[in-house]
């Protein structure tokens, strides 16, 4: 390669080198990350009703927390204060140890649980006793069932499934989702004849020792909302939820790893600059 061609090339490396860290450095310095991650908080709450959006708040202030840091590190490499860029390192540190431990538990807890086939039937029902020990502790909790059951109550999933599917044969073919398959119709196990969505003829002797079978009631307050099928039915949702949540933080993880890289480039960078003026 003769020497033109190579200084062109060279030339034009370090260009677009430039260029990718400038890129790096509007994109990834935190701002636009902590709005996105505020953002994705926003879609969450937008999308579940108020009764299932428990991790809303926590990503809302992880955006909130990552904004104020990424702030801390813009003013740090803006003035090239190598105590500001400490201070940003070190708590973006912290928030990146936080997001790995906290995605490694969520995987760990929702490892666990399954939906079981039905026959006749297009949607799975759900048992407990498949879940780890965290949802079982937690949903277990008189406390935080009552709270729970309270919610389920208000959201009237259970009221709509009557008036969305308003003949026997649309609700014999419905694909309900985990909380309506276990909160809002006794586990099939029971064996209770079908009269419509809302409602099941209860005279019928139960085929199962399931207590399920006993704890349900037609009564809108009521229905299956103390039994372990809903329960089971929550936790598949919160599992969902997590998971949902888990892989979103794994990415958020990986973007923040190239932050502190930059981070720390520009930490050296200014204690280089401040050496330099020494």
């Amino acid at each position: 390669m003769g020497m033109g061609t190579s200084n062109f090339v060279i030339r034009w490396i370090n260009f677009l080198t430039m260029v990718i860290i400038c890129l790096l450095c509007m994109l990834f310095n935190g701002q636009l990350l902590a709005i996105a991650v505020a953002i994705f908080g926003v879609w969450m709450s937008t999308h579940h009703d108020g009764c299932r959006k428990s991790l809303t708040l926590p990503v809302l202030g992880l955006g909130g927390f990552i904004f104020l840091v990424s702030m801390i590190g813009f003013l740090g490499a803006l003035k090239k204060n190598a105590i500001l860029l400490w201070i940003y390192l070190i708590l973006l540190c912290m928030i990146l140890v936080a997001i790995l431990v906290f995605t490694v538990l969520a995987f760990i807890i929702t490892n666990n649980g399954s939906g079981h086939n039905v026959s006749g039937l297009r949607y799975k029902e759900y048992q407990l006793k498949d879940y780890s020990s965290w949802f079982l502790k937690q949903l277990n909790n008189t406390d935080n069932w009552k709270r729970l059951k309270s919610c389920l109550v208000k959201s009237e999933d259970c009221n709509n499934i009557a008036k969305q599917y308003k003949t026997l044969k649309q609700y014999k073919m419905a694909k309900l989702t985990p909380i309506e398959a276990g909160c809002c119709r006794p586990p099939s196990e029971c064996g209770y004849p079908v009269v419509n969505a809302s409602y099941y003829d209860l005279s019928f002797h139960p085929v199962s020792s399931n207590e399920d079978c006993k704890l349900y009631k037609n009564s809108r307050v009521v229905k299956c909302y103390n039994c372990d099928s809903c329960k089971a039915g929550v936790a598949q949702y919160m599992k969902t939820e997590w998971r949902v949540v888990a892989i979103f933080n794994l990415a958020l993880f990986v973007v923040l790893s190239i932050i502190y890289f930059v981070g720390c480039c520009a930490r050296r960078n200014a204690g280089r600059t401040r050496q330099s003026k020494v």
